[in-house]
């Protein structure tokens, strides 16, 4: 939509918690721009494979970093501080973001009420580990920890386990998605700017419904590998071939099933209601085993599909990639100069900003990309100016 073409998001960000959040805006159609410290930058630029020849542009960065430019400005001196004001009135910025800690917010000049008075109805976000209050630093795998992600995940009797991919970090990405447009809709409607706080904390136990409830109830919450704990049989099975997760969620799927000449085997009274089927759920996934294992992948999803019971073959990344419906939704970009090109999955939705752009995205920015663009024709630096702020760190 035009409406969010208007829309400019400047961003400190680093790491994965506040790109990923810039990288579902920028697919709305608004402009990021992401700033970074002159010298530093942005560590993940550093991790990762070298894509392009070139330093900071490493694999691990491209990731979430496609349709944004970049600028580097030291916040850490007044003449900084006073270009990033600069930057917030003739960009006409309408949404700051930072994942700085909270003590560095006055110092660098970043904090609500500054950028308040250089634009009042300015929507600031601090996304944090643990709110504003606290400097504990915090990456994904600590929150997993301690929000408990971490205890439920893994076999039953190993260890606890990370998940597969960041729901800390990229969580707090789409709540903080939800609370930056719900204050655009608070803008727009009365004029007011917002000051967001983000906890990743906080985000992360909101995906513990379940554990928080039923321990709340006196059960015991803990891992459990790939089986359900109220419903049978739903688990990874073994075949001929590779693997397939099967989910049985009701007794009348579980009497398709078994109706099927190869499971004829495990139709047994004591299975009839998913309540004996869970008493015994080892035992029956052992079962079940035995008969998947001499059957492909594809002869087994196409039996349960023809009874209506869901099944899929779990797929590594590159069959995944090769799905027709995620073929129909991938976007990609190309770097004009070293001619490389990146594969991303979309956002939820497509976005009419990503129709348009036929779902090929702008390749990720390099360091400071755009300091000449921006400081020279937005904020009106001469070449000579910005080649002394350039030796002074200052950009």
């Amino acid at each position: 939509m035009e409406i969010f073409k208007n829309l400019t998001v400047l961003s400190l960000e680093q790491a994965t918690v506040l790109p990923y959040l810039t990288y579902r805006l920028a697919h709305d159609g608004i402009r990021i721009i992401r700033l970074e410290h002159p010298i530093y930058g942005d560590p993940n630029r550093l991790v990762g494979h070298n894509v392009v020849g070139e330093e900071r542009m490493n694999a691990y960065y491209l990731c979430i970093n496609a349709c944004k430019k970049a600028l580097t400005l030291n916040l850490a001196v007044p003449e900084g501080q006073d270009i990033l004001k600069a930057l917030i009135k003739e960009l006409n910025v309408d949404v700051f973001a930072t994942n700085q800690l909270p003590r560095n917010y006055k110092k660098l000049g970043i904090d609500y009420d500054t950028l308040k008075a250089v634009k009042p109805d300015i929507i600031w976000f601090g996304a944090t580990g643990f709110g504003p209050d606290s400097n504990e630093p915090a990456y994904d795998p600590i929150l997993q920890a301690r929000s408990g992600l971490m205890e439920v995940t893994g076999e039953k009797e190993g260890d606890p386990m990370v998940l597969g991919i960041p729901l800390p970090d990229m969580g707090t990405s789409e709540h903080g998605y939800g609370l930056i447009m719900k204050a655009l809709y608070k803008r727009a409607v009365s004029g007011e700017g917002s000051c967001i706080h983000m906890s990743m904390f906080e985000s992360s136990l909101s995906w513990m419904t379940v554990p928080f409830t039923l321990t709340s109830l006196g059960r015991t919450i803990s891992r459990r590998g790939n089986t359900h704990e109220f419903f049978a049989p739903l688990s990874v099975y073994k075949t001929s071939d590779g693997y397939v997760y099967v989910a049985v969620g009701n007794d009348r799927q579980w009497k398709s099933m078994v109706s099927q000449e190869i499971f004829k085997s495990i139709d047994k009274p004591e299975y009839e209601t998913n309540k004996g089927r869970i008493e015994d759920v080892k035992n029956l996934n052992q079962a079940i085993v035995a008969i998947t294992q001499n059957h492909t992948s594809k002869e087994l999803i196409d039996l349960f599909n023809s009874i209506t019971v869901p099944i899929s073959k779990i797929n590594t990344v590159p069959e995944v990639m090769e799905e027709p419906l995620a073929k129909k939704v991938l976007l990609s970009s190309e770097d004009p100069i070293s001619g490389a090109k990146i594969v991303m999955p979309p956002s939820p939705n497509m976005t009419p900003f990503l129709e348009e752009m036929g779902r090929k995205l702008p390749f990720p920015p390099r360091f400071g990309e755009h300091n000449n663009e921006v400081y020279g024709q937005v904020l009106g630096y001469s070449e000579e100016e910005i080649n002394r702020m350039k030796e002074e760190k200052i950009i």
